[in-house]
């Protein structure tokens, strides 16, 4: 991170989490919870999925139930509290903004607990395929911007078409294996809205037909 600053920044000029959208990477693993220390790797994956904004990356994969802890706080605004509790975080939110500067941060210990929502479909009572196939979530801070996120790009180039899109999925799959070795594998890419988390279960539950056939 830029050094420290002698100046107390104006929090008014500093952006809130409305100025950030939080992403997401959504696929099936046997492990959920998973961390590393692999700067250089989460931000290699990061330029991979988000590609020209700044934001932020979080050392930790998740199980859904884990995005949430019980006082009701999510990875993401964790994350931006990370970093709004720095002492020179003016600086660091320039930077994402005029730089696009990429930061990672290790997740409370908070968040290692599940804490399952009132939508309980992912639970191995409700779904027994989520035993075995098991969610998770590698999640992303992202400062808004006009310039197209990378993911959203390469699904524009395929034009619709599997075949075109496939060495893209392929590398992302690659690019995971440093926080998430296989057999994970990932589904797709989403935007969390707090104040409809069940859209995040309903990606996995539009797969479960797909599984149970397996």
């Amino acid at each position: 991170m830029p050094a420290s600053s002698s100046t107390s920044p104006n929090p008014a000029a500093l952006p809130s989490l409305t100025d950030f959208a939080c992403f997401y990477l959504y696929g099936l693993t046997n492990n959920p919870y998973q961390q590393s220390t692999d700067l250089e790797s989460f931000g290699q994956l990061y330029r991979l999925v988000i590609g020209e904004h700044g934001g932020v990356g979080l050392a930790s994969s998740f199980h859904p139930y884990q995005l949430v802890n019980p006082a009701g706080v999510t990875v993401w605004y964790a994350a931006y509290a990370q970093l709004y509790a720095q002492p020179n975080r003016a600086a660091l939110f320039e930077a994402m903004a005029d730089e696009q500067a990429r930061f990672v941060v290790a997740p409370p210990a908070s968040f290692s607990e599940f804490h399952v929502w009132p939508d309980t479909r992912l639970t191995s009572p409700e779904n027994p395929v989520f035993s075995h196939y098991i969610p998770f979530v590698l999640p992303f801070l992202v400062r808004k911007g006009p310039a197209p996120l990378r993911w959203d790009a390469e699904l524009a180039n395929a034009g619709g078409e599997a075949a075109r899109l496939q060495p893209y999925l392929d590398a992302v799959n690659q690019a995971i294996r440093f926080v998430q070795p296989s057999p994970a594998f990932v589904l797709g890419f989403g935007e969390f809205d707090e104040q409809q988390p069940e859209r995040l279960i309903e990606r996995f539950m539009d797969c479960r037909a797909m599984l149970l056939s397996r």
